[in-house]
């Protein structure tokens, strides 16, 4: 019998199964710009309705209505209860649940679960107790006197909400106390460990946000040498670290905007690197990079830049990362920053550029797997490191393999490489290599891992089909320009197979509506490809803009090429009649100004 389940668990499982994945075993998903778009399972679906926000972790169709997360996704899909999709996503991450005991009267010790939400409101409560004592004369003189060292400016401070916990023992416990607030509560999101025991004392506070922006816990740096030196939240309903990235909600939009993500070691390196200009970092916290970061990472971002310091530790780090990466589908690339300084250090030093510049060189995995091998074996290293960095090797090859993200032929080059300065045979490595892969969990094939090549729409050829492509690119975003070319404006005007389908729902749509938008058109499009093909012209119209002349020059192209022509104006499949793009070069390149912005 299912069970009950606390927010903990419920947020580990949302947190573990990417919705983009998941409706991508049940729907077949493209993309489209920062969404994913399907037929809809509830309803009779015929043009693609449903849409997937990897964001927002949601989904909607705007045709049925259905909507929500994964799990009423997968309640929906499977008629399954709550409790029992909990379970079903649970299985597919392989997390184990223990389903929380129901309280009894004689279990009057057990801690009520509480909603995130309150949490939530708890955490930013504190947040604001920790900035006023950041601000306070005596309380935050130390922690101000850090951040002066580090170079961290007054608007960063400001932007990553950062804090002071007093110096002593039970100052936040006390002002609850005072302002009514409940300690229970505070207990629950891990900010007081007892009726009058803190769990920040004498830290620079740094808040920890979700991607929307919701404060989920804090990290802590000592100030006095007491204590470790950074301290987290621990876990709760709203915070798991090995699922939570620092800097996501600042990093998130360039991060789309670039394809990359750059990732960090510190707190301060990202603030640092923010600071600078260099706004698609984030950070782990004070944990290795695991799955779960993996899995929000692919939400984001194409490419992974993984940049640690050159010491031991952060060639240890990275080397956990690379297989992380493998495994998610990631394409992942390493920089290292120069011996005996960490990303912080660096930037103030080098500044923006220097830091770009250490990431554009950036190596692939493999290839800094390689060098790492080939210094090994041709060192006097003992065999107990031949053999680990030889391991390590293997592994990854394995990995790549095993997630696709390395191809049969490319594992074959490595191994007759590695054949060739161990000493081994070939077979033996194959055998080894092939032990490695059976090995290897496979992640889940959803469309984030399996992208799919994005359809290629043949708009024509020769300036004439341009002038095509350029007139539906100006009446997707000005509809009401229509109205001032109506008479020469016609659906015969376009031979391309694509704009013509286009141009017919796009006329038909502004002769039956006065305020048309691009949702309507799109509603027409009997195909995702006639719709990924209106939602680029769009797109690509919107960035143009200059709209009216653009219109202007366009229809000049298409008015003396069809007069030229004698009214035919085939020139997409078959044979043309005329050359109409050698007669509309000849007669309007130095005429038409306009026609001077028109891609041919």
């Amino acid at each position: 019998m299912p069970g009950v389940y606390d927010y903990a668990a419920i947020n580990r499982v949302q947190q573990a199964n990417d919705i983009v994945d998941v409706i991508g075993e049940h729907v077949s998903l493209k993309r489209k710009g920062r969404e994913w778009l399907g037929l809809c399972p509830f309803h009779e679906d015929h043009r693609p309705s449903l849409y997937v926000n990897p964001d927002k972790q949601i989904y909607k169709c705007f045709a049925c209505g259905a909507g929500g997360d994964v799990l009423k996704f997968v309640q929906m899909r499977e008629g399954l209860t709550f409790p029992q999709a909990i379970e079903r996503l649970a299985e597919r991450a392989g997390i184990q649940l223990q389903p929380v005991r129901r309280m009894t009267p004689q279990e009057p010790g057990q801690a009520e679960q509480i909603d995130p939400n309150v949490l939530a409101k708890a955490n930013k409560w504190t947040m604001l107790f920790f900035q006023d004592c950041l601000n306070d004369p005596e309380k935050g003189r130390r922690a101000r006197e850090y951040l002066a060292e580090r170079k961290i400016s007054a608007e960063s401070i400001k932007t990553w909400r950062l804090g002071v916990s007093p110096n002593a023992v039970d100052a936040l416990a006390r002002l609850a106390t005072a302002k009514r607030a409940s300690l229970h509560v505070l207990q629950q999101a891990g900010l007081i460990t007892g009726p009058s025991q803190d769990k920040f004392v004498n830290r620079l506070m740094f808040t920890i946000t979700d991607a929307t922006g919701r404060v989920i816990a804090f990290g802590g740096r000592t100030l006095d040498g007491a204590g470790a030196k950074y301290v987290n939240s621990p876990t709760t309903p709203l915070f798991d670290k090995s699922n939570t990235l620092y800097g996501l909600e600042q990093a998130r939009h360039e991060i789309v905007r670039t394809g990359t993500a750059v990732i960090v070691e510190g707190y301060t390196d990202v603030i640092m690197a923010h600071q600078f200009g260099c706004t698609n970092v984030v950070a782990t916290l004070g944990t290795s990079f695991t799955a779960g970061h993996g899995r929000i990472l692919r939400r984001y971002a194409k490419r992974v830049v993984l940049l640690f310091d050159s010491d031991t530790a952060g060639m240890a780090a990275a080397n956990r990362a690379l297989e992380v990466c493998l495994s998610q589908h990631l394409d992942i690339k390493l920089a290292f920053v120069p011996q005996g300084k960490d990303p912080c250090e660096f930037v103030l030093v080098a500044g923006k550029e220097g830091l770009d510049r250490v990431i554009e060189q950036a190596v692939d995995v493999m290839q800094f797997k390689w060098d790492k091998l080939r210094e090994t074996f041709a060192s006097g290293d003992t065999l107990a490191d031949h053999k680990a960095t030889l391991d390590g090797f293997l592994q990854a090859i394995a990995i790549g393999l095993a997630s696709q993200t390395l191809s049969v032929a490319e594992s074959g080059a490595y191994v007759h490489r590695v054949a060739k300065i161990t000493g081994l045979s070939p077979k033996d490595v194959f055998d080894e290599l092939e032990r490695r892969r059976q090995r290897v969990p496979v992640s889940s094939g959803g469309p984030a891992d399996r992208m799919q090549v994005p359809q290629v729409i043949d708009w024509g050829q020769g300036l004439y089909a341009a002038a095509q492509k350029e007139v539906l690119e100006v009446l997707l975003n000005e509809p009401g320009l229509f109205q001032s070319g109506e008479q020469e404006i016609t659906e015969d005007l376009f031979d391309v197979p694509i704009l013509n389908q286009i141009a017919r729902l796009l006329f038909g749509a502004i002769r039956s509506e006065n305020n048309i938008t691009i949702s309507r058109v799109l509603a027409q499009a009997e195909s995702p490809e006639l719709a990924q093909a209106i939602v680029e012209l769009q797109r690509v119209g919107e960035g143009k803009g200059n709209y009216h002349p653009r219109l202007v020059g366009a229809l000049a192209v298409l008015r003396r090429a069809k007069r030229l022509s004698g009214g035919d104006l085939r020139t997409h499949g078959g044979e043309s009649r005329v050359d109409v793009t050698e007669i509309a070069r000849r007669h309007l390149g130095r005429e038409n100004p306009y026609s001077r912005g028109m891609k041919k």
